[in-house]
This record gives C-alpha cells, sequence and structure tokens, in this order.
C-alpha cells in the first residue's frame, strides 16, 4: 500500500522537512502535537515553541519560500519510479523505522518494495587492496546469490564492487545516497546507479536538488545499518567513515561483522579495531549467513503473519522462496546424512560428497524452513522429518 496521506499533508511535511534546523524529532513532534504537519503550518511560533521546536528550527521554517517543496514534488510526479514514503507506508522499510532517528521522509528510486527484504549492509575504503575488491565481490555475490539484498552507499571503492557483483550475481542491491535523487554522486559510477535504479532501489533522506556534502555521509550510513540485519566491514583505516557505519550498527543493534586482513595493511587495522570491539570476525561469507539465520527465520514468521493473503516469502529470487518439497534432491541429502545430535559440516560434507559451498547453502535453506538448527562451532541438528509434508 503506497502513502495513504493526503496531498496537503504529504506537501507540508515536504515544506517542513527543507527547513534546515528542523531533524527527524522535530517533524514528528509536529505531528504528533497537531495531529499533522498540514494543521502545524497555520499555527503562531509559540505553538510550535509548545510543540518542542527550537527558535532556530522555527526561524529556518519561517524563512522558506510558499513553493519550497515544488521541486519535490514535480520530481514524484515525473515518474512512476519515484516515490516519496512517510513512516505511515506500509513500503517503508520496517527495521529502520524502530531506530530513533529514523527519517520521517525516504525519497525512493527504483522499486520500494525492496526496502523491506532482508538486507545486509557492506562498507568499506574507497580505496581498497586487490584483496579488499575480491573479498567485496566475493562476499557480495555469495550473499546475494542466497537471497539477501545488498545495501551500501554507492560510494566509489567496496561500495561499488559489493553493489556491482550482487547484481551480476542475480540478486538485488540497495543504494542509500547522501544528496537528492536528482543527483547522481559520483558522476564515475553513473552506470552503476542506473542499474541499480532498474534492478533494485536507490533512497535518500534528502529533498530533491541537495548536492553531496561531506556532512550528509554520516546521516546516510545510519540508515544503511538501520535498514540491515547486519553490517561487514570489508576494509577500513582507523580514522574513517566506514566505522561510523559500524558505530552506529552496533547502538542499533545490529550484527557487525569484520574481514581480518595483514597487520601489515592499513586498511585492515579498522577491521581489527572493530573485531576488539566485539564484531563477529568472518572468514567466508557462510559465516554472516550462520550468524543470521535465526533472525531471518524470525522475519519469515512474522512477514508470513503479518501478510497471509499474498504468502510472501522472505528471500527475493532464492531458494528460500519455494516450498520445502519442490528443492532438489541434494536437499534430502543434507537431511539424511543429519541426525538429532549436532553434527560438524565438514562430517556433512563427506557424507554428503557435496561441496562446502553447497552444503552452507542448503543448510542455511533448511534452517529458514524449521528443519535444521545450527548449533555453533560449525556445527548442525536436524529438527523435523525433513519429507515436506
Amino acid at each position: 500500500m503506497a502513502n495513504s496521506l493526503s496531498d496537503r499533508e504529504l506537501r507540508a511535511r515536504l515544506h517542513f522537512w527543507r527547513a534546515k534546523g528542523l531533524g527527524p524529532g522535530s517533524l514528528r513532534r509536529i505531528v504528533e502535537h497537531f495531529g499533522g504537519a498540514a494543521a502545524a503550518l497555520e499555527v503562531s511560533d509559540n505553538a510550535l515553541l509548545e510543540a518542542g521546536l527550537k527558535c532556530e528550527g522555527i526561524a529556518a521554517y519561517r524563512s522558506l519560500p510558499a513553493d519550497a517543496a515544488e521541486p519535490d514534488w514535480r520530481w514524484l510526479e515525473a515518474s512512476s519510479q519515484h516515490h516519496i514514503l512517510t513512516l505511515e507506508d506500509d513500503r517503508y522499510p520496517a527495521l529502520l523505522k524502530r531506530i530513533r532517528t529514523a527519517p520521517p521522509l525516504l525519497f525512493a528510486l527504483g522499486d520500494p518494495a525492496l526496502l523491506n527484504d532482508p538486507q545486509i549492509g557492506m562498507v568499506g575504503s574507497r580505496n581498497p587492496t586487490q584483496g579488499g575488491k575480491e573479498n567485496a565481490r566475493a562476499f557480495a555475490a555469495h550473499l546475494a546469490s542466497n537471497g539477501l539484498t545488498v545495501t551500501s552507499g554507492l560510494a566509489v571503492g567496496i561500495d561499488a564492487y559489493s553493489q556491482e557483483a550482487a547484481l551480476d550475481a542475480g540478486g538485488h542491491t540497495l543504494s542509500v545516497v547522501g544528496n537528492g535523487l536528482d543527483i547522481i554522486y559520483p558522476l564515475r559510477n553513473r552506470k552503476l546507479a542506473e542499474r541499480i535504479a532498474a534492478q533494485g532501489c536507490i533512497v535518500s533522506e534528502f529533498p530533491i536538488g541537495t548536492p553531496a556534502h561531506p556532512q550528509h555521509f554520516p546521516r546516510r550510513n545510519r540508515i544503511i545499518s538501520g535498514m540491515s540485519f547486519g553490517v561487514l566491514v570489508v576494509e577500513a583505516a582507523l580514522q574513517s567513515g566506514t566505522l561510523v557505519t559500524a558505530r552506529h550498527a552496533m547502538e542499533q543493534g545490529r550484527e557487525v561483522f569484520a574481514i581480518p586482513g595483514s597487520i601489515h595493511n592499513p586498511l585492515a587495522r579498522g577491521c581489527h579495531h572493530l573485531i576488539r570491539q566485539g564484531a563477529k570476525l568472518v572468514e567466508t561469507a557462510n559465516d554472516i549467513l550462520e550468524e543470521i539465520a535465526p533472525q531471518l527465520n524470525v522475519w519469515l514468521q512474522q512477514d508470513k503473519a503479518a501478510s497471509p493473503a499474498q504468502g510472501k516469502l522472505p528471500l527475493s529470487g532464492a531458494e528460500a522462496l519455494q516450498p520445502i518439497d519442490t528443492f532438489d534432491p541434494e536437499y534430502a541429502q543434507v537431511l539424511d546424512a543429519l541426525g538429532y545430535e549436532p553434527l560438524p559440516i565438514d562430517r556433512i560434507i563427506l557424507n554428503t560428497g557435496l561441496t562446502a559451498e553447497e552444503v552452507s547453502s542448503i543448510l542455511l535453506m533448511l534452517e529458514l524452513h524449521g528443519l535444521v538448527a545450527a548449533c555453533g562451532g560449525g556445527h548442525y541438528m536436524r529438527l523435523g522429518s525433513g519429507n515436506g509434508n
């Protein structure tokens, strides 16, 4: 369901959102106090102060021309691929909505339905090593091929390598940017941005016409982590914006994963710092899949309960979308190899004759269907009959 707001209310919120002194909390207070932004357009400064706004925010709002939000409205009406989501919109990312600083408005270019798919944020250096590039591609391709949406910031470097690999693997990717959606930044990623808009979605909290600015990127980063089950840091220096995203993720209660590297690589130091702070060290994409499988299972159950008529299942384009009785024979092989006591994954590989990658992928899907449980330490056990009936 799209926005149920009236045009007048949406225009009013867009107008207030353009006042530089008003942030997410201010617009939320306006809507709650007055029952909507449209009603607040006619009130006095004293009434706005009583609603909790500060003098500088009120001054910024009063200085706006009457048609300040007209560029946003023209952009919205220009294409069916242009969307503006509010917190009341069913398409607004449910995970993002839970954070304290959730943006009250999200501009979206592409398919906003993807914003509620299970996501992993991938971030890292703008100047990665060759190994960092290869890791970004490999992790993103594997995660995307297993049905997870890769979310990043469209920046040069790890962001771009990750998002391109996700698309090449036939998966989905989302970009969160620090500028208005009528602007492509950086320009060198124009072709990638066009692919993402066509096959995924690009989102921003910044009004149309807003140029990219360094102070926008920390705000952008909280959205990347806020929409995701977890954030993977591929490579990062100790003093980098990547660590800002990781900090947001930790504060939001998200999983943080980091790939270790050489002690001589300055771009590994940020990852090592995060691991010392409690981030999970990962060596393969399967380490991430194993860690977040319980969250995905909860997500599946909640999603099925919320929309039983649609029968929506969790992982877009992956085998987890299929009924269990339509799975390939290899799934039965893995189930037959498992007992009701924990078994190490290397024994499962040996017993089935399948590759490590095949077994890891199958175990994840079986876990999502409630047939297998991860017991920690790379051990798995069977939970159900495994016949799918």
